[in-house]
């Protein structure tokens, strides 16, 4: 049969501007379902349809956060990833589309039509393909999130196909083979979900995890004021960053357990700090209800590693302790009472950073590298960590800017007063050493 409809693709790879001009005009993406008599035509010539399904729904919550354009961009360049890992695969008769879900958030699929008598394509290039496809968005897959979040979306893939029944409407035969690709997807999530939280369950038992530590520094006189100890998962795994392992920790209901190893680990790589230098901890306020880190026993172990409590500052993220200050003030009071310090941490990044600030009283007021970030060519930033200085100055806490990286960010930061800061602009965070 002779195919008379000829529209243009779904998905044009390459277009107007490539990889960093996602939104070009001549670049489009469009449902598969506007071009169902193509699709229509093609299944009845081959007589099968292979279909790679990507699940996109992780991208729903960069519109809800970012809005709309940031949505269709991220959107976008996931269809010129997937067309790039098929593009010695593809041919003009095949389409890469969006799809929406049923109860999810869209999906980007791939057409492929080959003839189904007399080739192996469906039952060994079909899923070769696949698997080319996860691994391309897994080592790339942050391309389409840049620059509004870090860690690589979840992005599973199924595949599936479907040959051609003369008594069913094409269409219809069509969508059946996207929802079994569907429920393949599904189904190799779950599967990576269970991998994912044995390494993780694996990793704590095990403690596999290692404390860095980055220095804090007065910015006056260029000494160094104190160590932060910053946990990392095991080098070249999807849980070495702070962030996924932590994320891992807490859909696996290990939260806890997590931030208690981590505590431990950094107060035992702190072994012989340095007389006067501060090491700043990161935990969760309900660090009180760790048998291990209350009165004696704590006592004790400090003793054991040649530190005092008034060498240890507790920092607690501002988005943990926002949503209670009563927990907070309980793990504030407690350690106080016991000589420690208190730090608030990710200052600035949830809205109600001046109002925890004058509820919890903190030591130190740690400010989130996202209003330091550029701070020297941003007035109303600068306005706004002035204005927390005084904040600040006035509850008797000092400020600590996180995340700086250029000189011109540090001059700045200096002029409005800020005391204390840290980033890679004095060095990567490393192994403590040790006073002898």
């Amino acid at each position: 049969m002779k195919r008379t409809h000829e529209p243009q693709p779904l998905f044009q790879p390459g277009s107007d501007g490539g990889r960093d001009a996602p939104d070009a005009p001549g670049t489009t993406v469009r449902a598969w379902a506007e071009e169902t008599e193509w699709v229509s035509a093609a299944l009845r010539e081959d007589g099968a349809v292979g279909v790679i399904l990507v699940d996109a729904s992780s991208l729903d919550g960069l519109e809800r956060r970012y809005g709309v354009q940031a949505y269709r961009s991220a959107r976008q360049r996931l269809c010129q990833l997937i067309a790039e890992a098929c593009s010695e695969h593809l041919s003009d008769r095949d389409r890469v589309a969006t799809c929406s879900g049923e109860g999810s958030g869209d999906e980007v699929v791939v057409l492929l039509f080959r003839p189904w008598q007399g080739t192996d394509f469906y039952r060994d290039e079909l899923p070769r393909l696949a698997e080319t496809v996860a691994a391309r968005l897994a080592e790339h897959g942050s391309r389409c999130v840049y620059p509004y979040l870090r860690e690589t979306p979840r992005l599973p893939v199924g595949q599936a196909f479907g040959l051609f029944n003369p008594g069913l409407r094409e269409v219809r035969q069509v969508r059946e083979a996207i929802d079994r690709a569907r429920r393949d997807a599904d189904l190799n999530a779950r599967v990576d979900a269970r991998a994912r939280s044995r390494r993780f369950t694996d990793l704590l038992l095990s403690e596999d995890v290692t404390i860095l530590y980055e220095p804090i520094m007065n910015l006056t006189t260029r000494e160094i004021r104190g160590y932060e100890g910053l946990a990392r998962g095991p080098w070249d795994t999807e849980l070495h960053s702070p962030g996924a392992l932590f994320e891992m920790a807490e859909q696996t209901g290990l939260l806890f357990e997590l931030d208690c190893l981590c505590r431990r680990l950094a107060l035992r790589g702190a072994r012989g700090l340095q007389p006067g230098k501060l090491l700043f901890l990161n935990c969760l306020p309900t660090a009180i209800h760790d048998p291990g880190f209350r009165g004696d026993t704590l006592r004790r172990t400090l003793e054991d590693l040649r530190l005092r409590p008034s060498d240890v500052v507790f920092e607690i993220s501002e988005r943990e302790s926002i949503h209670n200050f009563d927990i907070f003030r309980e793990a504030r009071d407690y350690y106080a009472e016991l000589g420690f310090k208190i730090a608030l941490d990710d200052t600035g990044v949830a809205y109600g950073s001046l109002e925890a600030v004058m509820e919890l009283s903190p030591d130190f007021i740690k400010v989130d590298q996202s209003l330091v970030r550029g701070i020297d060519t941003d007035p109303p930033r600068q306005e706004l960590l002035r204005a927390l200085n005084s904040v600040a100055g006035k509850l008797k806490a000092e400020i600590i800017a996180e995340g700086i990286e250029t000189s011109e960010e540090l001059a700045t930061i200096q002029t409005l007063g800020i005391p204390y800061g840290q980033g890679y602009l004095f060095g990567r965070a490393a192994p403590l050493r040790r006073s002898v």
